[in-house]
């Protein structure tokens, strides 16, 4: 199971679902987003922030234990969901998932940025202006606008998003699933640099670099998410293979 980010939609894993034909992957679009816009809108916010897309996670899992892998807030979201259904993961894979609200994370700045994205009035507006900083003006003036509508329509779970991660919304010590945190090494910044690589040492996890990646590899680097997914796979296989493993 692939878990994609905020913004961001099932879509984008193509390049990586392409090259792991040998898998039984499942992506979906979380609510708010993609093909699930419409299952999003509350009131102008999505239902429950990340406690509704972890149990959203869960339901999809159907009791079957698998292998889940996510992208960013969606990695964070998957981390949230194994903490309250360990037993359907056989191991968790991440990729620079963002820990905003813990202080060790980034620091004070990072939380600021999340606060003020939340605090939107018109998450329409947010949308853009999110996705323009991402694509730049030239790019996102070259698109259509059906695309730009959507991209502007998925602000409002975007806003959610940031809005859920004002405070710490799970225990890391609950988090006792085989775990591999993957990142990059192009980045805005060496604390974002050396975020994932605290993450994997505050929870016991693997930890897994990628030369020449930076935060969205999924779409620029899908070598370095095949890798990911591949490892993960691996260490689900080990922690099988030694079920004492499972205990870090």
């Amino acid at each position: 199971m692939l878990v994609h980010g905020a913004p961001d939609r099932s879509k984008n894993f193509a390049h990586v679902v392409h090259q792991l034909h040998d898998l039984a992957l499942t992506v979906y679009d979380r609510r708010g987003y993609g093909k699930s816009l419409a299952a999003g809108d509350l009131d102008g916010m999505v239902r429950g922030g990340f406690e509704t897309h972890a149990d959203d996670l869960i339901e999809l899992l159907d009791g079957t234990p698998s292998v889940v892998v996510g992208q960013s807030a969606g990695g964070t979201i998957a981390m949230l969901a194994a903490t309250k259904a360990p037993e359907l993961f056989e191991a968790l894979g991440v990729w620079e998932p963002p820990m905003v609200p813990w202080d060790w994370w980034m620091g004070d700045e990072a939380l600021q940025r999340t606060i003020a994205w939340a605090s939107y009035a018109d998450p329409h507006q947010l949308g853009e202006e999110f996705n323009r900083s991402i694509l730049g003006d030239d790019r996102w003036e070259r698109l259509r606008e059906r695309t730009k509508e959507l991209l502007r329509a998925e602000g409002v779970a975007f806003r959610a998003d940031m809005a859920c991660q004002r405070e710490p919304f799970l225990e890391l010590d609950h988090l006792k699933v085989p775990f591999l945190v993957g990142c990059g090494t192009v980045a805005p910044s060496p604390e974002f640099l050396d975020a994932p690589r605290r993450l994997a040492e505050r929870t016991g996890a693997e930890l897994f670099v990628a030369d020449h990646a930076d935060h969205f590899a999924h779409t620029n680097h899908p070598e370095a998410w095949v890798e990911l997914v591949r490892r993960t796979v691996a260490l689900a296989d080990r922690s099988s293979e030694n079920p004492m493993s499972r205990d870090r």
